[in-house]
């Protein structure tokens, strides 16, 4: 089965760090670009950060630049985000995504940053 699930997400501080996993099944992972996009209550999908299909090359939206880092491992089929400095504007379901292809999303994963 074709699919991407996501796990790692849950409940911290502000300051506080997460790592934020993507889990690839079905498909040839390492030849597509992924994208990590998240939703926020009540907002649309934003786009958070795009690694292409070696892992040599990341982009990240500026809300989020010096404070997440995106990062692949080809072998194990799985993507990753790795979150320090987290705010409470970054309280939102945060889903990894296929870039190409037919559209692929996963479940998401909440992540809630609250004092």
């Amino acid at each position: 089965e074709v699919q991407l699930v996501e796990s790692g997400g849950g409940s911290v501080q502000p300051g506080g760090s997460l790592r934020l996993s993507c889990a690839a099944s079905g498909f040839t992972f390492r030849s597509y670009v992924m994208n990590w996009v998240r939703q926020a209550p009540g907002k649309g999908v934003e786009w958070v950060s795009t690694i292409n299909s070696g892992g040599t090359s990341t982009t990240y939206a500026d809300s989020v630049k010096g404070r997440f880092t995106i990062s692949r491992d080809n072998a194990k089929n799985t993507l990753y985000l790795q979150m320090n400095g987290l705010k409470p504007e970054d309280t939102a379901v945060y889903y990894c995504a296929r870039v190409g292809g037919i559209p692929l999303r996963g479940q998401g994963t909440q992540v809630t940053v609250s004092s």
